[in-house]
């Protein structure tokens, strides 16, 4: 069951209205209740004064009218009472001789709480304060509905009974608007999921304003955020509301519906509520806002743990954006980040000149690139980047031709030398047979290759520009103090399946025919570390993901593990769901656990990294962002698998 894992399935109902007909109103949400316990929704959220429908203006003094509120909540507590589901509605309640635009939060038959719109918007075409009252001029803690004293206020917190991280809180509508809202304080007490009930019309700009406004509001809270508004039901006499409906976490959108239908309809999700709080509790600045702290009161829901398939979608390669104009913005971005931080290092050491090994592969050829980059950025002469290519056993003609085709094509200065001599040498002096092909083997060239490239950056007076990337790092795919040391690592923070989408955008931005051949070759090329001999017809054999993994899966597998922390039968989860129509269950739990043993016991490798620009929100430098003790057991994840 899902809701072990921190989810929660929420959803926003935007119902078909009539405008003051309280009968068919509570029809259409009694509808729309059943349709979303169908699709098993735990927390369902309602649009603001729903049950009257929001533009009643003078009605709202009519006794009538409030009269039949009371007869609708009879109704939605009857349709709700064989079911799990938390329903929140808006309506009009009288107290204190006054009225209070309201949410109602129901569940199983039972009215929970009451909260009370504490912002009450006078100005432009809102003429609310003509009827209602503010939270603020509310003076009981209780509310009296249908003979039942019932919770009301804004200090209200609604905690499920077994896991005390799922808690939401409510505010309507310009609550959201103005300086302050109430979330900021709902959130830092325990709400990790707010719910807004809300009329907000339409005009020119405004949805877009709106999102901002919601997904701002989530980012800032750390919290999921699910927004109603009213449909096109509602009066048009000086105003056209839309019904939008938006379900935001952390700043991202999860869901939204199609705005300006008629009929009635229903969006849902689920929202993860254990990421949100891996979120909070690395977050010093959050914990801090000692001002925002408040007594709350606590009201019990009970959430049914009866969700076994998740509906939310993720994306199969986190980092990289799936949005195509979004994709090109950040892949500039990204280069921009590591050109710039290359360019501050060669000006802050004062030198011209860079050394960078050149093998054909992806790696190295965004590392070249980037270095491109820096020299038009300083004004450098091209020819001071030192490009070498160090043929070994492993190397083959395509990534031979590659590198050297590239190194030529933008104009640096190419060195070739070959390493077969000085490494069969060096199997001489430590007496390894050079027809074993072990790891001895393997890294003796990558040292070999790391060493030419520091002598020459000391007889250049130069600095060696290190390629490998953090999918590498993750998993150790490096030889120690091989090509795992540089004087400066551009890559660092990459990922191999966002390394992929760099190499292409400069491809598809290049205005050079041969330049674009070159690097789609190279984008071809199965990844390898060539250190194995070619097959007898020259194609590399020594296939990098044969041994660790597919790229795409351990780069899954990285994001979630420690972008959010998430335990790995969770990753196991929501991997399956994601990769159903490439890997089977098992192939991604062994995957699964091929990455945890790597990733523990390579942490040595990780803990003396070069200096290198953190590009994403997820890094491995020691000085930044993931400090772990080399020795840690990971005995507790494979248990948990």
């Amino acid at each position: 069951m899902l809701k072990e894992y921190g989810f929660v399935r929420v959803g926003s109902a935007v119902p078909n209205l009539k405008v003051a007909d309280v009968e068919y109103n509570t029809r259409e949400i009694i509808n729309e209740i059943n349709k979303a316990s169908e699709k098993q929704v735990q927390i369902l959220c309602f649009p603001e004064l729903a049950i009257t429908s929001y533009t009643c203006s003078d009605l709202f003094n009519q006794d009538i009218l409030l009269d039949s509120v009371e007869k609708s909540l009879i109704d939605i507590k009857k349709a709700t009472k064989n079911l799990s589901i938390v329903v929140i509605v808006g309506a009009p309640l009288r107290a204190e001789n006054k009225i209070f635009n309201t949410a109602i939060v129901i569940q199983n038959g039972e009215i929970l709480g009451v909260v009370p719109k504490t912002y009450i918007p006078n100005y432009n075409e809102f003429y609310e304060k003509r009827w209602f009252a503010s939270a603020q001029d509310a003076k009981q803690k209780y509310i009296n509905i249908l003979d039942e004293k019932i919770p009301f206020g804004t200090d209200l917190l609604f905690k499920d009974k077994q896991n005390k991280e799922i808690c939401f809180g409510i505010e309507i509508c310009e609550d959201l608007w103005v300086v302050n809202p109430p979330s900021n304080s709902l959130t830092v007490n325990g709400a990790t999921m707010i719910f807004n009930l809300s009329a907000s019309n339409e005009i020119i700009g405004k949805e877009e304003y709106r999102k901002d406004i919601v997904r701002v509001q989530s980012a800032k809270t750390i919290s999921a955020y699910v927004y109603t508004s009213c449909g096109v039901n509602e009066s048009t006499t000086d105003v056209v509301f839309s019904g939008q409906a938006l379900i935001y976490e952390n700043g991202s959108l999860l869901k939204e519906n199609e705005r300006f239908r008629f009929e009635s309809n229903l969006i849902y999700t689920e929202v993860d509520v254990k990421r949100l709080m891996n979120d909070r509790q690395k977050n010093s600045s959050y914990i801090n806002a000692d001002e925002l702290y408040k007594e709350y009161r606590n009201i019990e829901i009970n959430l049914q743990d009866n969700i076994e398939t998740l509906t939310r979608e993720y994306s199969k390669t986190p980092f990289v954006p799936t949005n195509d104009k979004k994709k090109i913005k950040t892949c500039s971005e990204i280069i921009n980040i590591q050109s710039y931080g290359l360019a501050k290092r060669i000006k802050a050491i004062g030198i011209d000149t860079v050394v960078i090994g050149i093998s054909g592969g992806l790696d190295s050829s965004l590392a070249f690139l980037v270095a491109m980059k820096a020299y038009e950025i300083l004004n450098l002469d091209k020819a001071n980047i030192i490009a070498v290519t160090m043929p070994g056993f492993g190397t083959s003609s395509r990534t031979y031709t590659n590198a050297t085709n590239l190194i030529k094509q933008y104009g640096a200065t190419l060195k070739e030398i070959s390493i077969k001599e000085s490494c069969e040498q060096h199997f001489k002096d430590i007496g390894q047979d050079k027809n074993i092909q072990d790891i001895a083997y393997e890294n003796a060239q990558a040292r070999e290759r790391m060493q030419i490239l520091m002598d020459i950056a000391n007889q250049q007076n130069g600095i060696v520009i290190g390629t490998g990337d953090l999918s590498e790092l993750a998993l150790g795919w490096c030889t120690y103090n091989g090509d795992h040391m540089s004087m400066y690592g551009v890559n660092c923070s990459i990922p191999k399946t966002l390394i992929k989408y760099l190499i292409k955008y400069v491809a598809d931005t290049s205005d050079n025919e041969a330049i674009k051949v070159t690097l789609y070759n190279i984008l071809e090329t199965p990844i390898s570390p060539e250190l194995l001999p070619p097959s007898e017809q020259d194609n590399i054999q020594q296939l990098t993901e044969e041994v660790i993994g597919p790229y795409m899966l351990n780069d899954f597998f990285i994001y979630h593990f420690l972008r959010y922390g998430a335990e790995p039968n969770k990753i196991l989860k929501i991997a399956e769901q994601t990769f159903k129509e490439e890997f089977s269950s098992e192939q991604i739990k062994e995957n699964l656990q091929i990455f945890i043993k790597r990733f523990f016991t390579n942490q040595f490798k990780r803990s003396c990294v070069p200096d290198g620009p953190k590009v994403g929100t997820i890094s491995l430098s020691p000085r930044g962002d993931w400090r772990m003790p080399s020795d840690a057991s990971y005995k507790t994840w494979l248990k948990n698998i």
